[in-house]
C-alpha cells in the first residue's frame, strides 16, 4: 500500500497539480450545475456527465504516462481515426434536439457522440507533427510550407462544414491560426488570408452561410426587438436569466427560470446563464477564473516544454479551450451569434467533456515527461562530444 502510495506522489510531482487541481475543481462546479438544471426535465444528464467525467480522467492519466513524441511520431494513426469519425457522420449522422446539424452519431442506449469533438484531439496532433516537420526543414516560414497547412486544415474544416457543424469549423480554423503564428509562421500569411477573407465576405454570407447562420447574425443588430421572439429569443432569455442572479444568485436548486427551462439548451451551450441565475455575478466570475486558470496553465507548460512539439501541442490546447470559452460567453451575452460551442468541462454533454479531458491530458504527457526529454538531450549532446574528441 505504501508504494502505491510513493507512485501516485511520485506522479503528481512530476505532472502540473495546478492544472490537475482546477480541471477537478471545474468537473464538480458543472456537476453542481447540471443537478441543478435536472428540475427543468427527466433526462438523466448527471448520469452522462459522470461517466464521461470516469472516463475522460481516466483516458487523461493514461495518456499523461505516454511520452508525446511518441504520441506526435505516430501522427497516422490519428489522422486516420479522425477520417473515419468524419466519414461515419456522412453514414451513421442524426440530428439531435437543439441543433441544426447532423454532426452526431447515435449509440446504443440512446447516447450519442459528436465526432467534430474528438477530431479537434487528433488535428492537434497530427498539426503538430507537421509544423514541427516544416520546422526541421525550415520550410515554415515558406509560401509552399504554409500552403500545405492551408491544405491540412482545410480537409477537417469542408468534411465538418458538410456536417453543417460550423461552430466546429470555427474552431479548427482558429486553432489552425493560433498554432501557426505562436509557431513561427510570419505574420504577412496572416494578412494575406485576412484580405482573402475580406474580399470573400459575400461568398461566405451568400454561399457558405446558411439562412439560419445568416438570420442569427442579423439578430444581434435587430434595435427594434423583433427578433427577440424568433432568432435572438434564446440570447434574449439568456440575458434575462443571468441578471436575474444579480451579485449572489438565488441559491443552488432555487432560480424558477431553471427549474421552469425557460432558457433553451441551458444545460449545454448556455450552462452559463444556470451559473449566473443560481450563483450570481460572484458565481459567474469564479467560474471565468477556472477556466482562465485552465487556459493559463497550457499556456505556461507551453512556454516551458523542452521539446517544441511539447510547445506545440500545448499551445493547441491553449487556444481551443481559450477559442471555445470566449465564443461561449460571447454567444450567452449577444455579443455573437449562437452558433453551437460549448463551454469547455461545464457544458453538459460526454464526448465534449472526454475530450477536454483528453486535452488536459495531453498538456500532461509534455510536463511529465520534461525529464525525460532533457535526460535524452543530455545524452544526445554527451555523444556528438565524443565524437567530435
Amino acid at each position: 500500500m505504501g508504494k502505491i502510495i510513493d507512485n501516485i506522489k511520485m506522479y503528481f510531482s512530476k505532472t502540473d497539480i495546478i492544472l490537475w487541481v482546477f480541471t477537478i475543481i471545474a468537473t464538480v462546479y458543472s456537476l453542481m450545475l447540471i443537478s441543478d438544471m435536472q428540475r427543468a426535465g427527466t433526462y438523466n444528464y448527471m448520469f452522462t456527465q459522470i461517466i464521461a467525467i470516469i472516463i475522460g480522467l481516466t483516458a487523461a492519466v493514461l495518456i499523461s504516462l505516454i511520452n508525446y513524441n511518441f504520441i506526435v511520431k505516430e501522427w497516422w494513426v490519428f489522422a486516420i481515426v479522425g477520417f473515419l469519425l468524419a466519414g461515419m457522420v456522412f453514414i451513421f449522422g442524426t440530428t439531435v434536439s437543439g441543433t441544426d446539424d447532423t454532426a452526431w452519431i447515435k449509440l446504443p442506449g440512446g447516447f450519442t457522440i459528436q465526432p467534430s469533438e474528438f477530431m479537434k484531439i487528433c488535428f492537434i496532433i497530427t498539426f503538430t507533427k507537421h509544423l514541427s516537420f516544416l520546422n526541421e526543414i525550415e520550410k515554415l516560414k515558406t509560401l509552399p510550407g504554409v500552403i500545405s497547412l492551408l491544405i491540412h486544415v482545410g480537409i477537417p474544416i469542408i468534411l465538418i462544414h458538410l456536417q453543417g457543424d460550423d461552430g466546429a469549423v470555427l474552431i479548427f480554423l482558429i486553432m489552425a491560426i493560433g498554432m501557426s503564428y505562436l509557431a513561427g509562421v510570419q505574420t504577412r500569411y496572416f494578412a494575406i488570408l485576412g484580405g482573402c477573407l475580406a474580399v470573400g465576405l459575400p461568398f461566405l454570407w451568400n454561399v457558405f452561410l446558411n439562412n439560419e447562420h445568416r438570420n442569427r447574425i442579423l439578430a444581434l443588430f435587430d434595435l427594434d426587438g423583433n427578433a427577440l421572439t424568433t432568432y435572438g429569443w434564446q440570447q434574449y432569455q439568456g440575458k434575462v436569466s443571468i441578471a436575474s442572479g444579480q451579485a449572489f444568485g438565488s441559491g443552488l436548486y432555487n432560480g424558477r427560470r431553471v427549474e421552469f427551462g425557460i432558457v433553451p439548451e441551458q444545460e449545454n451551450d448556455f450552462i452559463f446563464t444556470v451559473a449566473g441565475e443560481e450563483f450570481g455575478f460572484i458565481g459567474c466570475i469564479i467560474l471565468l477564473a477556472i477556466l482562465f486558470v485552465i487556459i493559463i496553465r497550457a499556456l505556461i507548460n507551453a512556454k516551458n516544454a523542452y521539446e517544441i512539439k511539447g510547445s506545440y501541442i500545448c499551445y493547441g490546447v491553449f487556444i481551443m479551450i481559450g477559442a471555445q470559452t470566449i465564443i461561449n460567453i460571447g454567444m450567452v451575452l449577444g455579443l455573437i451569434p449562437v452558433i453551437g460551442i460549448t463551454l469547455p468541462f461545464f457544458s453538459s454533454g460526454g464526448t465534449s467533456v472526454m475530450s477536454m479531458m483528453i486535452s488536459i491530458g495531453l498538456v500532461q504527457s509534455v510536463v511529465y515527461n520534461q525529464e525525460e526529454d532533457i535526460d535524452k538531450a543530455k545524452i544526445r549532446l554527451g555523444s556528438q562530444s565524443r565524437g567530435l574528441v
